[in-house]
């Protein structure tokens, strides 16, 4: 027996040892992944670029190597600029502050705090999003900002657990792709320059830089579903003029985000066409001379070990050519002049003092002409899907009863000397209680309070916000309405006289890490022990990510759930508005709400450092353009709540499709034109339209989202291909139509390298989300 036992202890240490040396200890096993793609192009200065471009190459043309090479780093700021770019004082460069975030200009005093980018998607308004766009850039030039660090349209949402996913629009790339252009064209036409992020692939937060031994995560990809899926947005937003761009921290195909000259200099500045600079995402740099061949041109916050006076040595020493210096000066400051920044914008970070605390020249950048865009922004990113026994909307109830930590406002949110305190307003940790956190230390709810915006660099600090619980009992005491509230138990007792109980939950998510899980004991727990005691229960959560609700939503008293995503500074207002009907709720999930975690498969969770790869981390894209409800309806697996679904307080009827060809369109398989910004002028080109009536059927004014899905041979069932939010008033009817271009047709050919038109029979399908499908048709090609 002893010598049975032994036998087995030596072969699992043989298997031990047999697995260590199989674990990979050098980057050169990774080797040729991603394909080289060099030089890095120059900018031409073509597609409405010219004249910034000739007063660039007149500016550039005076400028030594030394200060050229200044151009392409930060310097230590004297403000709460994200970020600066020194001045060339002899001649009369200011410099440039770059600053934080896509949800509002973060970490100063006297600003707004704006819907988050999943707010916006939930919306599925282009105008909501081009005016939110158009005051957040207003805003930002007044504090003397050149650059808003954002949109977000990386990370698209593949992982359904990552910790960024609320700072963009949608885990759809076409819908995202539509408001990541509207968002872009808002801000720039303020004279702000956005800065498209994180190009591409930063899918977890989990792993997204080096630690120690560990490599940053490589997220695998083939092309195809890098054109047809991440790649589609940035398209969108190169398209739509963003002057700039900025890389990621992860390695894409096993070379970093930032040096990898396969998605900057091939995709980004070759096939797109990008005329402006790309950024560094804050210490994502890990080269020098590589980084710049690579085709990125400035490093943030500083240049590290890497640029600075090594780039001028470098090109002494003939290991960069100069011309790759002044193409990285001349997009840099040809972007400053392609936005006027010569003219009129305030300085750099005024108003912005390092410490808002300390004494400063006052700054105010609101403006009152932006409060229809915040509120009814807010609005408009609430979701309603469930809606039973005429719960909603309220008609002045005698007795309403509130629960749930996320009513009201934090009990501290302030700017703060103490740097723990400081450090949570900063950044959007408000909502954060040590006390409730999931057993591998991170929050997945936030115990503290309401959720304005989620945390991280895209975190709000709106001078004036007001809570869910402030808005409401201010409603009540116009109406009479006795109100009880108990935010503390997690089994409260509840008034059996309640006409309605609401109970708030909210789903955590900062930077830095991902998401526990998207579900919790606590509040699932809480939100059934208020609907034993109350037979109208609503539940609403503030919700940064997908929130899954099969835990209570079959209680028969729970009669409605509002998502209530992460509204800004008007949540409490948004939400009264819905509750009693001043507004109809018109909201629309940009994302599946499955019945169980596992049902989204391997996307669930982020990639770990495991077995061969323990020091070289891989997250493979196997699943290519099978996210979310393309997923869903490959696997034939029945969600909660579908993608697109959402209530409203009346009803539509859809009739009278109508699929028609272009008159004249050229339906040749591949695309001719030459690149502009955002790749071939004729990928744009309309192929067909699709009309169909809508009526409104019901008794209340409000808007409906018309969905537009089009089944490509060869392709998935379905994709989102166009939308529309017409407004109307009871029983009245419109058309709406929508424009099908080339690209929208097409699917991506690896071996042409092109945009391919499909010739066959596309299905055609419209309706009110992605499974209700009211008419449906063909279009042959």
């Amino acid at each position: 027996m002893v010598a049975v036992k032994q036998i087995t202890l030596f072969a699992g240490l043989a298997q031990w040892a047999d697995a260590a040396e199989k674990v990979i200890t050098s980057d050169t096993h990774f080797y040729g992944q991603s394909p080289p793609v060099y030089p890095s192009p120059e900018m031409i200065g073509g597609d409405g670029w010219e004249a910034a471009y000739q007063k660039a190459k007149a500016f550039v043309g005076d400028l030594t190597l030394e200060e050229k090479v200044n151009l392409t780093a930060g310097v230590p700021p004297n403000s709460t600029c994200s970020g600066v770019i020194p001045a060339i004082e002899r001649l009369k460069f200011p410099g440039m502050c770059l600053s934080d975030a896509g949800n509002g200009l973060r970490n100063t005093d006297f600003v707004s705090g704006f819907p988050s980018g999943i707010h916006v998607g939930a919306s599925w308004s282009k105008d909501l999003a081009f005016r939110r766009a158009a005051a957040m850039g207003a805003e930002f030039r007044k504090k003397g900002v050149n650059v808003l660090l954002g949109p977000v349209v990386g990370p698209a949402g593949r992982t359904v657990r990552g910790g960024r996913n609320w700072e963009g629009f949608s885990v759809d790339p076409w819908l995202a792709g539509v408001l990541v252009s509207e968002t872009v064209s808002g801000i720039q036409e303020q004279g702000v320059i956005t800065s498209t992020k994180h190009y591409i692939l930063n899918e977890q937060e989990t792993l997204r830089m080096p630690d120690a031994n560990v490599s940053a995560v490589s997220s695998n990809i083939d092309d195809k579903t890098m054109h047809e899926y991440y790649l589609w947005p940035f398209q969108d937003a190169v398209r739509a003029g963003s002057g700039n761009i900025m890389c990621s921290y992860q390695r894409i195909n096993n070379s970093y985000g930032c040096s990898n000259s396969k998605t900057l200099n091939g995709l980004l500045k070759t096939e797109l066409g990008f005329q402006g600079f790309v950024v560094s995402d804050w210490s994502a740099q890990h080269a020098g001379v590589a980084s710049a061949e690579a085709g990125m041109d400035m490093a943030m916050p500083g240049p590290a070990d890497f640029w600075g006076g090594h780039l001028v040595e470098a090109v002494k020493n003939g290991s960069l050519p100069e011309s790759r210096i002044t193409d990285m000066a001349m997009r840099i400051i040809a972007t400053w002049y392609q936005f006027d920044q010569d003219n009129g914008i305030p300085k750099p970070g005024i108003g912005m003092p390092s410490n808002v605390l300390d004494p400063h020249e006052i700054v105010d950048a609101r403006d009152p002409a932006a409060a229809p865009a915040l509120l009814n922004g807010a609005i408009e990113g609430h979701v309603l899907v469930k809606n039973t026994k005429n719960t909603l909307p309220l008609k002045k109830p005698r007795m309403l009863s509130l629960f749930g930590y996320s009513a009201t406002t934090p009990d501290f949110f302030s700017p703060s000397r103490d740097v723990q305190l400081s450090d949570s307003w900063i950044f959007g940790k408000e909502a954060y209680n040590s006390n409730y956190l999931s057993p591998d230390g991170f929050a997945t709810f936030g115990r503290n309070g309401t959720t304005f915006g989620g945390c991280g660099s895209g975190a709000i600090t709106p001078a004036l916000a007001i809570s869910p619980f402030e808005a409401l009992k201010w409603r009540a005491a116009q109406d009479g309405t006795a109100t009880f509230n108990n935010f503390l138990s997690d089994k409260p007792d509840v008034d059996p006289t309640s006409d309605a109980c609401i109970v708030f939950g909210n789903a955590y998510a900062c930077e830095g890490n991902d998401r526990p899980a998207i579900r919790d004991d606590y509040t699932d727990d809480l939100i059934k022990a208020v609907a034993d005691q109350c037979n109208k229960t609503i539940v609403v959560f503030h919700n940064a990510g997908i929130r899954l609700v099969d835990g209570f939503v079959d209680h028969p008293n729970i009669t409605a759930v509002i998502f209530a995503h992460l509204p800004g500074q008007e949540s409490g207002p948004a939400l009264t508005s819905l509750l009693y009907g001043e507004s109809s709720p018109s909201g629309r999930l940009p994302y599946t709400v499955a019945k169980h975690d596992t049902d989204y498969g391997v996307v669930l969770d982020p990639a770990q450092a495991t077995g061969e790869f323990a020091y070289f981390p891989q997250a493979d894209f196997k699943e290519g353009v099978y996210l979310d409800y393309r997923h869903f309806d490959k696997k034939g697996v029945e969600p909660r709540y579908e993608f697109g679904f959402g209530l409203s307080y009346t009803t539509f009827a859809y009739f009278n499709l109508s699929v028609n060809h272009v008159s004249g369109a050229n339906t040749f398989p591949w695309p001719g034109g030459p690149i502009v910004s955002g790749g071939q002028t004729d990928l744009w080109d309309a192929i067909a339209t699709v009309s169909v009536d809508i009526k409104n059927t019901g008794s209340v004014a409000s808007y409906e989202v018309a969905q537009l899905y089009i089944g490509i041979p060869g392709a998935p069932a379905k994709q989102l291909r166009g939308f529309e939010k017409p407004f109307m008033r009871p029983n009245e009817s419109q058309s709406v139509t929508f424009h099908l271009t080339r690209r929208d047709l097409s699917v991506w050919s690896v071996e042409r390298q092109k945009w391919q038109l499909q010739q066959g029979t596309y299905k055609i399908y419209v309706g009110s989300s992605s499974r209700r499908l009211h008419l449906n048709g063909t279009l042959d090609i």
